[in-house]
């Protein structure tokens, strides 16, 4: 299993310090990564990323970086067709990019709840929309991966019924390790559930909010307060995860994704010898 960090990872030091990706590229080589995690919210001229594509592919194999992930920022759950039709070309469009960073996985989501909209009804859209992206995935065998995000999708059962019902083999799970929390599973559970369909890990950990903390968290689905922790500092038993991977025959990327207050760069650098040491 190689290492990556995502640059979602880093997102207060790149709003303080003004990263660009090649930055973030730079410090992912200097702490010896094996790979990065790009996002397409972070490209710095979103309606023709051309130029800066190229910086980076050269930036990549200068820094001899792999790219574990191209993430996209989608959201199915739309009332109109014409706005989902723009989320399925977004998607399409991110599989032609993560040709070019030489990756075969793209992590989706699908989508978010709000107004009075339940799971029960964007399911179909969810669904709909990931088997339009699944026809060009196939051809282009890119894997889309499902992350479980958010309070509308996040759960494993409802991660495993809508890879069930694309039914494709280029539609899998990006497991995020912490995100369950927010639904009120247990990581290990859900990692039980979904193992043989993962193809992508986010390796992140949450604890609960102490009642004398003033900073934000992250609100559950029953209105519990979660604070973002180097993994190990939190709820997530890391170590069950990490060791079903690997009898699991796992040979993906593990993906560090910070989401705490501290200084996200000493946070990452952690986190990534705490995973090492995991993985001996």
């Amino acid at each position: 299993m190689n290492i990556s960090v995502s640059m979602y990872s880093l997102a207060s030091t790149i709003k303080k310090e003004n990263w660009s990706t090649l930055d973030f590229i730079n410090y992912a080589n200097s702490i010896s990564l094996d790979g990065v995690e790009l996002l397409d919210i972070f490209w710095e001229n979103k309606d023709d990323i051309s130029n800066e594509l190229a910086q980076v592919t050269d930036a990549l194999k200068k820094n001899n970086l792999k790219v574990s992930a191209y993430d996209v920022t989608n959201n199915f759950v739309k009332e109109s067709s014409d706005d989902r039709a723009k989320e399925v070309k977004k998607i399409k469009d991110a599989i032609q990019v993560a040709k070019q960073l030489n990756t075969n996985i793209i992590r989706v989501f699908c989508g978010d709840l709000h107004d009075d909209l339940t799971y029960a009804d964007g399911q179909g859209w969810i669904v709909d929309g990931l088997k339009q992206c699944a026809e060009t995935a196939e051809k282009e065998q890119v894997y889309l991966a499902i992350e479980n995000h958010g309070l509308l999708a996040g759960k494993s059962e409802q991660v495993e019924e809508i890879i069930y019902k694309v039914d494709s083999q280029y539609v899998k799970s990006t497991f995020d390790t912490g995100n369950f929390l927010l639904v009120h599973e247990e990581p290990q559970h859900a990692f039980d559930r979904l193992k043989d369909k993962i193809v992508h890990v986010h390796f992140k950990d949450f604890r609960e909010k102490d009642p004398s903390e003033t900073i934000k968290g992250f609100r559950s689905a029953q209105g519990v307060e979660l604070i973002g922790t180097v993994p190990g500092d939190g709820q997530v038993n890391l170590s069950y995860i990490v060791q079903g991977l690997k009898e699991s025959d796992y040979q993906g990327w593990l993906s560090i994704e910070y989401e705490g207050k501290d200084d996200a760069k000493v946070a990452n650098e952690e986190a990534v010898n705490r995973l090492r040491n995991l993985l001996k």
